[in-house]
């Protein structure tokens, strides 16, 4: 093992995720407001759906693919058993990954093409997508280079996690792979530690109180017409039901 295999596998990941739990506690306690993906939909609405859908969809399923491999990995290995299955687990992945990278493209572009987006922006912005894009055209290239990972993943990615986050790293395995692959593993230790510096850290506060707080009602007692006329004049009381 040479010393960038013992870097990129063994120190890069306890050096991430080192910075992405003080960074993300720090960050919580003291600039807790900041916790956002600083949305600019109000900047700009049509093309970012075409940007944020596919792209949203498509991390989803990569992210909860990969989540189930490292989770269960005999489950998926059942799963792959037959054939068909281990197929259309592949294809789908693949599908999802294309839109990822279809809508990843979409955003940057808006990003660096819609003036009013340009004072908002910033350099870990483009660092960010970067990265996002490496790690996606990386991913792309792995599936269709090295076919049935969610295989291999789990037969010899899952191990070698498990022992990093066990402090017992074990690179004999992941050690073989490709470069791709190292370089893979190397970029999403990075996107992990920089989730706390950038707008990834809306990852970490997802808005689940929705789900069980009462309805919003908004009660409007004013006389309509008089409110959205332009011969009312202004006023801090609300104009007569007259």
């Amino acid at each position: 093992m040479n010393y960038l295999d013992n870097f990129i596998l063994i120190a890069l990941p306890y050096l991430a995720l080192a910075v992405f739990l003080i960074g993300t506690i720090y960050r919580y306690t003291n600039r807790k407001f900041q916790f956002s993906s600083l949305s600019s939909e109000f900047l700009e609405g049509r093309r970012l759906f075409y940007g944020s859908v596919p792209f949203h969809w498509g991390i989803l399923f990569v992210f909860c693919g990969h989540l189930l491999a490292f989770a269960v990995p005999k489950a998926v290995l059942a799963w792959n058993s037959q054939p068909v299955r281990l197929l259309i687990l592949e294809i789908t992945g693949f599908i999802f990954a294309i839109s990822m990278l279809v809508g990843l493209i979409n955003l940057i572009i808006r990003r660096y093409t819609t003036a009013r987006l340009k004072p908002v922006s910033n350099i870990m912005d483009l660092v960010v997508y970067i990265l996002l894009l490496l790690q996606t055209i990386a991913g792309l290239w792995i599936a269709y280079n090295f076919r049935w990972g969610s295989s291999w993943f789990s037969t010899i990615l899952t191990p070698y996690l498990y022992s990093i986050f066990k402090l017992q790293p074990d690179t004999s395995a992941v050690i073989l792979l490709p470069w791709v692959v190292k370089l893979h593993i190397a970029t999403a230790f990075i996107i992990i530690g920089i989730i706390p510096f950038s707008r990834l850290v809306h990852m970490l506060v997802l808005p689940l109180n929705y789900l069980w707080r009462p309805y919003q009602q908004v009660m409007w007692y004013w006389n309509r017409k008089k409110v959205r006329s332009s011969q009312t004049p202004w006023s801090l009381q609300r104009p007569k039901n007259t």
